[in-house]
């Protein structure tokens, strides 16, 4: 039987009447999917801590135009987003400056402009992806990244 380790975060919106999706990819495998973040809540996904290379990708989807106000210099007022944070690995807390070297965003704006890959920064507000690439042995993992 495999060693498992626990990978955990806190998902949460900045709108909870907004109806922002998001999904949790492991390994090109969806793991979570939820229709509607209506709030706070916490996701915990087992991974296998046998060696090898891993992929975590946190989605934002169903963002519309509806979803961002802005005032008439063009200037956002309120927006809906998703925040992703305290991303822990058996417990241990990768901590914001880790988190924010290692993870990258995938969007385009919600736009039909060409994607661009950001820094993350822990809140997702364009439809698209946030990828986080790492290794089992988990502690190692964490020895090479903290």
């Amino acid at each position: 039987m495999d060693n498992l380790i626990s990978i955990q975060f806190d998902l949460d919106t900045t709108d909870s009447t907004a109806a922002l999706g998001f999904e949790l990819w492991l390994d090109s495998k969806l793991v979570v999917d939820v229709d509607h973040v209506r709030g706070a809540q916490q996701i915990i996904q087992p991974v296998s801590d046998e060696g090898g290379e891993h992929e975590l990708k946190f989605v934002l989807k169903n963002k519309t135009t509806d979803h961002t106000k802005v005032d008439d210099q063009g200037n956002i007022v309120k927006d809906a987003c998703l925040i992703v944070k305290n991303i822990k690995f058996d417990e241990i807390d990768l901590g914001y400056d880790c988190f924010t070297k290692l993870a990258r965003y995938h969007h385009s704006y919600n736009t039909d402009q060409a994607p661009v890959v950001e820094t993350f920064y822990g809140e997702m507000g364009c439809n698209g992806y946030v990828v986080l690439q790492f290794t089992t042995p988990g502690y190692l993992w964490l020895l090479e990244n903290m």
